[in-house]
């Protein structure tokens, strides 16, 4: 696992294949361990870089007011210690906040987006509401009690039902998660404006991805990026819910790649021999 420091917080990120980077940028309350399913298969033709956003996985603690541009500037940083002047974002959740404000504000960063369970809106007042309780209730007794309530937001119905395992282990990695790290990470999502006016400007090659049970993000914000952004198209999968890199790695697996391989250049017409 690689390091750098920025504005005095370590952040890591691992670094696998070659070829065209792709940045992975996961959600809320994860880690780079989120796309445990997808590195090995985009490593065999790609160069993926895998971020833990700071205050998640092996990245330095939360320290102070954080905005989702500042996440933008963290990822940015790594590109640049890794001499990448352009990759293709895949982000989930904040991950594609992040990824879609970077198309914007860096658009020459950005050669394509992968967009999972995503928006492009603000935070709504009465969900602001609900999470800044749920901030409260975690200062005052701590996560754990609110873990039943997250995991429902987190998986879809399918997911809750038929795979106990991956709920359970994703159980144990959100209760380790730092106070600090939800209490700004809520701050920050509840802080950041809409975009949806911008979209029409995002030029590059898109795929809008979404489970069908997301119930933290629902379907109809990840159709209304796909609808706005001129180049984009929209895969919306089955039995699966906000997390779904890791409830339905198959059929995201797949979109991804018959995605990836679209935008590959065409193999150019041999010259024949004279």
């Amino acid at each position: 696992m690689a390091t750098i420091e920025r504005e005095g917080v370590e952040l890591h990120y691992t670094v696998t294949g070659s070829g065209t980077p792709i940045v992975l940028v996961h959600s809320f309350l994860a880690s780079s361990a989120l796309w445990e399913a997808q590195i090995p298969l985009l490593s065999r033709e790609h160069r993926v870089i895998a971020v833990d956003l700071r205050g998640h996985g092996a990245s330095g603690p939360i320290d102070g007011e954080i905005s989702i541009y500042d996440l933008v500037d963290d990822v940015i940083a790594i590109l640049d210690a890794e001499g990448i002047k352009s990759a293709i974002w895949a982000g989930l959740s904040i991950g594609g906040m992040i990824s879609l404000r970077a198309a914007i504000k860096a658009p020459e960063r950005v050669s394509g987006l992968l967009l999972l369970d995503t928006h492009a809106g603000a935070e709504r007042p009465l969900r602001k509401l609900r999470h800044h309780a749920m901030v409260l209730a975690a200062k005052l007794f701590g996560i754990r009690p609110l873990l039943p309530q997250v995991l429902k937001l987190m998986f879809g119905r399918y997911t809750l039902e038929h795979n106990r395992a991956l709920v359970s282990q994703w159980r144990n990695r959100i209760a380790t998660v730092p106070f600090a790290t939800i209490a700004e990470g809520v701050s920050a999502l509840s802080r950041r404006e809409p975009l949806q006016s911008q979209l029409a400007g995002i030029q590059c090659p898109t795929l809008v991805i979404v489970g069908l049970e997301d119930l933290a993000l629902p379907p109809d914000y990840s159709r209304e990026i796909a609808r706005k952004i001129p180049s984009a198209t929209l895969v919306e999968i089955p039995r699966c819910g906000h997390l779904s890199a890791l409830e339905q790695p198959e059929a995201v697996n797949r979109a991804m790649l018959n995605f990836l391989k679209e935008q590959q250049p065409a193999p150019q017409d041999k010259v024949a021999a004279t």
